[in-house]
């Protein structure tokens, strides 16, 4: 696409039409209404170009059909084979009236009061076209970035305050600088796509959405600690995010942003997607690595850490999505620019999905420090059922369920580390006042029993156990006991468990039993754990 993209109308005088290309838009029949919107247009004598974008985020519009207008883009949605007709007969290439118009896209309120960063051109261009990326600032930080030392690139990325978006929120400048600072003659990059969390499509949206802000990361990357060659691991459940990669990935490589000899500097980087095995425990990075080397993805001991003996036991940078997709703007408006967003030690922004019992499922962008109820009301606009809602869960199906005493806390590693919980990936699950937390505290266990990978007693023997415990205390038998047994159970699991899985299965079990402890046919809550604390 030319770098007229915002204009009203193509260099050939075309009205410009955007319809989503994502997986949630094609599940929702946008293959179907982009057939018949080109099929009506003809018909009538309208010249259009249909540009496939990816979702802005808004799920429950999809498929989102946004026309280019002098005044900006007007959205309609969401739109069935059956409206194009009507739609046409409306005047929709020139933003005419229709009961399914929303106004001026930017306008909508769920978008409006958004801060996008890494998602900045997730909706506005088209996912796999270079010259449309870079017309939209793509690329300029890998320009920046080229013209600096590795050890430069790393202290801009220390600045920011850029912690893992992936769940452990470790700092990712400690980490690259680890990389830089191990010398070997071959280092990796190795992009954690294999996105598992129940409620959790951030990852998905961005790879099809706007791939080579991950491509422009992950180079930066490799430049920044001396890595040539770096690898996508894209679960496989997510096979329309392989395909936009890997075209995503030619068009870069042919434009001259990857591969050999990058715009001319000299410097490296080669770039390939890998199709994951399956399985959630891949999640944790020495699974994952285990995995990508070809091996049953089981959990390795630390140390040594990845950052020292990685993939093939060289040193290996691994990153989350959404990690390696905020360097660029990082890189590109600067660290100060990124660390003025968020709060305390959580700094930027976080991409926030919002699923389970939802009015308005869908991703939004915010900076740290926005509290839960604010997402619940502002943006979900509560359950979609119309009854109250009374518990959710943050962070994955390993994550805490929260009551609404916990709502007004802000999005904050720290804070929500204080409440005994975690925010993960940006996953959040809502449930309404039907829900029944002992069943769900049931399904954590047996959810741990069914993706432990098996190498630790703790995780493999006590999530067994726990599903057997739990069965005991839905069905009433020796309550008291049994719930003394529990806790004793989540204890071992916390302090023995050899990763996260075990060790974080607790967190929606004792939350459950801690918050609503009347499901559990308990009188009184607990105190929560002090480790974990």
């Amino acid at each position: 696409m030319s770098q007229s993209a915002t204009s009203a109308k193509s260099a050939a005088g075309k009205v410009r039409l955007y319809l989503p290309r994502d997986s949630a838009a094609l599940a929702l029949g946008a293959d179907d209404v982009a057939d018949a919107i080109v099929a009506q247009a003809a018909q009538r004598g309208i010249d259009v170009e249909l540009v496939r974008n990816g979702t802005r985020g808004m799920l429950w519009l999809e498929p989102l059909l946004e026309v280019v207008t002098p005044a900006g883009r007007v959205a309609y949605g969401p739109v069935d084979v059956d409206d194009v007709p009507g739609l046409f007969d409306a005047n929709v290439t020139a933003g005419g009236d229709h009961p399914l118009a929303l106004g001026l896209t930017e306008e909508i309120p769920y978008f409006k009061k958004q801060e996008r960063l890494t998602f900045a051109r997730v909706g506005i261009t088209d996912p796999v076209c270079v010259d449309d990326y870079v017309a939209h600032d793509g690329f300029r930080g890998l320009r920046n970035a080229l013209a600096l030392d590795g050890a430069a690139i790393v202290a801009q990325v220390t600045e920011s305050g850029l912690r893992g978006r992936g769940g452990a929120a470790f700092p990712t400048g400690i980490k690259w600088k680890t990389v830089l600072n191990t010398p070997a003659a071959q280092k990796y990059i190795v992009c954690n796509a294999d996105e598992g969390d129940s409620g959790t499509f951030a990852d998905r949206m961005l790879m099809e959405g706007d791939p080579l802000v991950l491509v422009e990361g992950m180079t930066i990357a490799g430049i920044a600690v001396g890595a040539t060659r770096g690898y996508i691991y894209v679960r496989s459940e997510y096979p329309h995010s392989i395909d936009v990669l890997n075209e995503a990935i030619a068009n870069a490589g042919q434009a001259g942003y990857l591969g050999e000899n990058i715009l001319g500097t000299g410097k490296t980087f080669h770039l390939e997607v890998r199709k994951a095995a399956g399985a959630y425990v891949c999640g944790e990075e020495t699974a994952l690595l285990e995995s990508l080397e070809g091996k049953r993805g089981v959990v390795r001991a630390k140390p040594p850490l990845p950052a020292i003996e990685g993939l093939f036991g060289l040193p290996t940078v691994i990153n989350n999505v959404i990690s390696l997709a905020s360097v660029p703007i990082i890189m590109d408006r600067g660290a100060e620019f990124y660390k003025n967003f968020g709060m305390g030690r959580s700094r930027g922004t976080l991409p926030i999905q919002l699923a389970g019992n939802i009015k308005y499922g869908g991703l939004i962008e915010k900076a740290f420090g926005v509290t839960l109820r604010d997402i619940l009301y502002e943006f979900g606009g509560g359950a979609i059922t119309g009854r109250p809602l009374r518990a959710v869960q943050v962070g994955g199906p390993l994550g805490s369920y929260l009551p609404e005493s916990q709502w007004d806390t802000p999005l904050d590693y720290e804070a929500f580390a204080a409440l005994w919980a975690v925010l993960g990936h940006g996953g959040i699950v809502a449930h309404d006042d039907t829900v029944d937390l002992a069943k769900l505290a049931r399904y954590a266990m047996e959810f741990c029993t069914i993706e432990s990978c098996g190498k630790c007693t703790p995780c493999r023997i006590g999530s067994t156990r726990g599903v057997e415990v739990m069965d005991k205390i839905i069905d009433g038998r020796d309550r008291p006991k049994q719930i003394k047994l529990l806790r004793d159970l989540c204890d071992t699991m916390l302090a023995g468990s050899l990763c996260a899985m075990g060790g974080m299965t607790p967190y929606p079990v004792l939350s459950a039993l801690n918050h609503f402890p009347e499901d559990f046919g308990a009188a009184e809550p607990s105190n929560l754990p002090t480790k974990a604390a």
